[in-house]
């Protein structure tokens, strides 16, 4: 990534805003006192294959729901349903952003 180079005004400023906040007593004690974000761990990619797995799953409850008409089955077949929409509603909220607003992949 190029680097922005500072005018002679700009670097002045900087240094006046650097000045102004190291002589604030109450900001570098609050400072001095936080410890570093703990980051998430990141994500090892297995959202996509446990979707597809539980997109699998749907799939044949639902074959099976309507050949047999077992109020079990349509159960299960609505339970599973609604995991996989979660877990795909998941996926794309991660992939929107990293892909759209900016974010770290881990988020």
């Amino acid at each position: 990534m190029d680097e922005a180079r500072l005018s002679a005004h700009e670097r002045r400023v900087l240094a006046e805003i650097e000045r102004d906040l190291s002589a604030d007593e109450r900001l570098a004690r609050h400072m001095a006192g936080r410890r570093p974000a703990l980051r998430p761990p990141r994500s090892t990619g297995r959202g996509g294959l446990g979707a597809a797995a539980l997109g699998a799953a749907t799939l044949a409850l639902l074959v099976l729901a309507v050949v047999t008409s077992t109020p079990a089955l349509i159960w299960a077949f609505a339970a599973v349903w609604v995991v996989t929409l979660l877990l795909l509603l998941r996926l794309v909220v991660r992939w929107t952003r990293r892909h759209v607003h900016g974010g770290r992949p881990g988020d």
